[in-house]
């Protein structure tokens, strides 16, 4: 496991309550290469403001995931103006969401990949899509323990390794297997950054368009077109992001929008504003 360097680790957001700037302490940490396979990536964010009022806004990205919070005043997911359990793991996210913090905490994200619901948890992934599971439900005598581990005093990397080791355990109890078609689909559908014809993908990969989906919808909780639109959007928000671009049409042309109106509506769908009010600075009109 690969943990960033301290030039390497910066704020991922800058988030802006009461005309306050508070800039959360965040990192990307490489799993463990027994559970890359199944983990994508290890998101780390932290504050210790305890006047901090934190609005942290989630996107889709294609990615289900776990998550584990330390919040003494409770992490509310907006706008269902949900409270959530400790630790619990959380499907493909279509609607743009905010946690909502006050104060300090500590959030710990495994970004699984798509099929690992299924494989590893039994949960059928499109059940989930937009909401989230208590891992507290199942119980598990070895996700009770974790539970526990996790609620006593630790660093973020035992805690870290506290989870990497749930998921082994996933791994070991049970006989896992994943359909290799959608995991190449999935693949490629990623390598293409989105920009890929599914019905190319069906033609290449011997099935017929129907089964395609079909498997590929019972795998991932995504029919593989809104997959490959949600990737395609994250390019384009990742570009956005680190203004890397010198007008709006680099960026729809670079990630294959037909035109400038598509990829406002694309955007505006995911996110709920438009590229413009996305990027724009704060106190700017």
């Amino acid at each position: 496991m690969q943990q960033l360097s301290d030039n390497e680790t910066r704020p991922l957001f800058s988030i802006i309550t009461q005309n306050v700037i508070y800039r959360m302490k965040s990192q990307t940490i490489q799993p463990y290469t027994d559970i890359s396979p199944f983990v994508k990536n290890i998101l780390v964010f932290e504050e210790e403001d305890i006047a901090a009022k934190t609005s942290l806004p989630f996107f889709a990205d294609g990615f289900p995931g776990m998550m584990y919070h330390k919040t003494p005043n409770g992490l509310v997911v907006n706008p269902h103006k949900k409270l959530m359990p400790e630790l619990f793991i959380y499907g493909q996210t279509i609607e743009p969401i905010e946690i909502a913090i006050t104060g300090t905490y500590q959030i710990i994200v495994f970004q699984l990949y798509p099929f690992t619901l299924q494989t590893l948890f039994g949960i059928q992934a499109g059940t989930i899509t937009d909401n989230c599971y208590d891992l507290s439900q199942f119980r598990n005598p070895v996700i009770e323990n974790t539970i526990r581990l996790l609620s006593s005093n630790g660093s973020i990397m035992e805690k870290i390794d506290q989870i990497s080791s749930l998921i082994r355990e996933q791994i070991k109890q049970r006989n896992y297997h994943f359909d290799p078609n959608i995991k190449t689909a999935i693949e490629q559908i990623l390598n293409t950054k989105g920009q890929l014809n599914i019905n190319e993908i069906s033609s290449e990969l011997n099935i017929s368009k129907r089964t395609f989906e079909r498997k590929f919808f019972s795998e991932t909780g995504l029919l593989p077109k809104q997959f490959a639109r949600i990737i395609q959007f994250q390019n384009s928000l990742t570009q956005l992001t680190l203004k890397d671009y010198t007008i709006l049409t680099d960026v729809v042309y670079n990630n294959g929008y037909a035109d400038q109106s598509h990829f406002i509506r694309v955007f505006k769908s995911f996110t709920g504003k438009t590229p413009k009010n996305f990027v724009k600075q704060p106190g700017e009109s």
